[in-house]
């Protein structure tokens, strides 16, 4: 779970992962927070792996699979640490997973789910990513910018030896599909973040769109990674 100065947000939602299953190994990942995220998550049970200074999104996830991957975990959990991402849904995102179907699953607020879906200029930019990325990818994807996922070992090790930075979420799905892993999304509910706010603002997420749509394209062309566990 990376985290960025969520101290409000992130107790209840390492409450929620643990109701939703006692044995869970929460990990936050504290990306150079400046107030008291860190604690917080230690004090509600969860490991906490404290950046020394903010990495920005895509570091700080590719250290939480950095961290699985070393500590020999079969099945990773990614949601985002303000709240949107409910851990009551986590029982449909992990079904393709734990059924063989899928190397990564992805909850979409775009495929039946309700609830919380953003500002409309970001949902715009979303579906527009979506459709150049389902172009691309040559598969169907709706929610582009979403970062509540489940893996196996296998996505695990692509993602740990290769990850985008600074607004990940898209390029990777083109990751996983470059590299002929599956990928499924699955319907979720989003919830509205119920403290502090989005640091993408409706300027940032025009400048993330224009940098995005170049890093695909520059990504169309990249040599294909070695995983991790065949370095």
């Amino acid at each position: 779970m990376p985290a960025y100065n969520e101290e409000r947000n992130i107790g209840r939602v390492i409450d929620e992962l643990h109701v939703f299953d006692t044995g869970l190994d929460v990990v936050v990942v504290s990306d150079g927070s400046t107030d008291r995220t860190a604690e917080v998550a230690a004090e509600h049970g969860a490991h906490v792996v404290r950046l020394p200074f903010n990495l920005g999104i895509g570091g700080s996830v590719q250290t939480g699979f950095q961290y699985a991957h070393e500590n020999g975990y079969e099945l990773v959990v990614r949601l985002d640490g303000d709240g949107q991402h409910d851990p009551a849904e986590l029982p449909k995102v992990l079904a393709p997973v734990l059924a063989g179907e899928a190397d990564i699953a992805v909850g979409s607020r775009f495929v039946g789910g309700e609830g919380y879906r953003s500002s409309a200029t970001r949902r715009i930019g979303i579906r527009l990513l979506a459709l150049i990325v389902s172009a691309i990818a040559r598969q169907r994807v709706t929610d582009t910018t979403s970062g509540f996922q489940a893996l196996n070992r296998k996505a695990l090790d692509l993602f740990a030896a290769d990850y985008p930075h600074d607004y990940p979420e898209v390029e990777g799905m083109v990751m996983t599909i470059k590299h002929r892993l599956r990928l499924r999304e699955v319907p979720v509910t989003m919830r509205e973040r119920e403290h502090g706010r989005s640091s993408i603002t409706a300027l940032r997420s025009i400048y993330y769109m224009a940098k995005v749509l170049v890093a695909l394209f520059v990504g169309l062309f990249r040599r294909r990674v070695v995983p991790a566990e065949d370095l």
